[in-house]
C-alpha cells in the first residue's frame, strides 16, 4: 500500500516528462496527441501532488526548477527502464506466441544455444520458455509443447523420442584426484531417480555406500561437481561443453552408458497449430544434427 500512495498519476508523470524533454509545452503536447491545456493540467496535477512548482513559467520559455530538474533526472531512469521492459515482453504486430514446457538444464545447456537458428527462419513466432521441474502439461491453454526427460512412458501423452541420451557418472578433476571412492551422489531432485538405477544395474554397481545429495535442478548438480563437491550423473548432451573444456571427468573406468532414456516432444492430441508444427520439426532435425 505505501508504493501505491506514493506514486504520482501516472499521466501527469508522463506529461511532466516530456514537458521537461522538451522544454516546450507546444511539443510535448504534439509528441503525446494532446492539447496544450490538457498537458498543462496534467502538470499541474504533479505539482500539487508534490506540493510545489516543477517549472519556471516565462512569456515565451519554460525551464526546470531545481526541484523539477532533480525530480526529471530521478525518474528519467526509472521511466526508461520501464519502457525497456515492455520492448522486451510486448508481441510484434502479426506475431504467435509458442510457449514450450521444459526442464530448465535442457533449456540453458542445449536448447538455447541453438534457438537462433529457430527464430531465424521463423521471425514471426516468439518462442516462451517456461522451465519447471515438473512435467509440462500439453492442454493449450498454459503450454502448447513440452520436452520431456525420461523413458517415454508416461501415460495419456503423445510422446516423439527426440534423442537418446549417453550417461556416466562424473566429476572435477580435483575431486578425482582426492581419491575419495565413496563420495557424495549428486542428484537433481526427482520422482523416478531412473538415471543411477539404470546405471548402477547395467554396470552392476552397489552405490550403496554412497551419500546423496538432493539439489532443486541439474544446473545446480553439474555447478556442483565442476566446483568439487561430488559425484554427477553426467547427460553428456547437456555437458559436452564442460567435457571438452576438462572442468568435468569422467568419475569411473566404465564407459559411458548409452540408455533407453533420453528426451522427448510432447505434443497435444490432435492436429498441432503452424506454430507448433514449424517448431516440432525444427527440433526433431536439431536432435538428429547433435
Amino acid at each position: 500500500m505505501a508504493l501505491f500512495k506514493d506514486l504520482p498519476p501516472l499521466l501527469a508523470l508522463r506529461a511532466f516528462e516530456a514537458v521537461a524533454r522538451h522544454l516546450s509545452f507546444i511539443k510535448a503536447a504534439n509528441e503525446l496527441s494532446v492539447t496544450q491545456s490538457a498537458l498543462s493540467h496534467q502538470v499541474q496535477k504533479l505539482e500539487q501532488h508534490l506540493g510545489k512548482p516543477l517549472f519556471i513559467r516565462r512569456t515565451r520559455a519554460i525551464d526546470l526548477t531545481a526541484d523539477g530538474q532533480r525530480y526529471y533526472d530521478e525518474i528519467r531512469p526509472a521511466l526508461d527502464a520501464i519502457a525497456a521492459a515492455t520492448r522486451t515482453q510486448r508481441v510484434a504486430p502479426g506475431a504467435t506466441v509458442l510457449r514450450i514446457g521444459l526442464l530448465a538444464s535442457f533449456a540453458t545447456l542445449w536448447l538455447a544455444p541453438r534457438l537462433a537458428g529457430f527464430l531465424n527462419r521463423y521471425p514471426h513466432i516468439q518462442v516462451e520458455l517456461l522451465p519447471a521441474i515438473q512435467l509440462a502439461n500439453v492442454d493449450g491453454t498454459t503450454i502448447d509443447l513440452a520436452i520431456r526427460y525420461g523413458k517415454g512412458d508416461w501415460p495419456d501423452v503423445q510422446a516423439i523420442r527426440l534423442m537418446p541420451e549417453i550417461l556416466s557418472p562424473v566429476c572435477s578433476p580435483a575431486f578425482k584426484a582426492s581419491q575419495l571412492h565413496h563420495g557424495p551422489l549428486l542428484m537433481a531432485t526427482s520422482h523416478r531417480p531412473f538415471e543411477w538405477t539404470d546405471w548402477s544395474a547395467h554396470y552392476r554397481v552397489d552405490l550403496d555406500q554412497h551419500p546423496r545429495v538432493m539439489l532443486h535442478d541439474y544446473n545446480i548438480v553439474v555447478e556442483a561437481a565442476v566446483s568439487g563437491q561430488g559425484i554427477a550423473m553426467g547427460r553428456h548432451r547437456l555437458i559436452e561443453r564442460r567435457l571438452q573444456d576438462g572442468s568435468l571427468v569422467e568419475a569411473f573406468d566404465w564407459p559411458p552408458y548409452h540408455s533407453a532414456i533420453g528426451y522427448w516432444l510432447i505434443t497435444p492430441q490432435g492436429p498441432a497449430n503452424e506454430a507448433a508444427r514449424c517448431f516440432s520439426e525444427w527440433l526433431q532435425q536439431a536432435c538428429t544434427d547433435a
